[in-house]
């Protein structure tokens, strides 16, 4: 039905120049494709990172609520504390319930997490008595955490300061 019609001295396949522009309109597509990709990534990074540092909060909250409730004894607490945990792990070991060794304990995190931007378990944190813009840790308790990459985000604040 179809005929194809051809020069008697064309042969099958591409020409050089036919695959120089191919491979030209190729890279144009993927040049744009690379930066759109690597903000992809990490605006990722980011949600993860606020998830972290929400789980974290507000595992401190309730930490903090549950000694106020009296839920969970901590019988050797320094009243220096106010109340806070006196590290991450403590949050991911937990406290015996009020009711003594028989009542159980009281976990409030699964695991302390890793940190999507340094990839590290080493949070920066702060304690109750340290000055609200503290880059160290006086020690004692855990007043709240933040990361310790020193990048700026999409929004261009410091994610040291989220």
């Amino acid at each position: 039905m179809f005929r194809r019609f051809r020069s008697r001295g064309s042969r099958n396949g591409y020409s050089f120049v036919e695959l120089i522009v191919v491979s030209a309109l190729l890279a144009i597509l993927a040049s744009a494709a690379v930066p759109l990709a690597t903000v992809t990534m990490q605006r990722q990074r980011e949600i993860e990172l606020r998830r972290a540092l929400r789980d974290m909060r507000t595992a401190i909250d309730r930490y903090k609520d549950a000694i106020d409730l009296g839920t969970i004894n901590v019988p050797d607490r320094d009243l220096d504390a106010a109340g806070y945990p006196p590290d991450l792990e403590t949050l991911v070991e937990g406290e015996e319930l009020a009711g003594g060794e028989t009542a159980g304990r009281m976990r409030f995190l699964r695991r302390v997490p890793l940190d999507p931007l340094t990839r590290s378990r080493d949070w920066g944190l702060r304690a109750y008595q340290d000055e609200p813009d503290a880059r160290r840790w006086g020690g004692g308790n855990v007043y709240d955490v933040y990361s310790r990459s020193n990048g700026v985000a999409l929004d261009g604040t410091r994610y040291r300061d989220w």
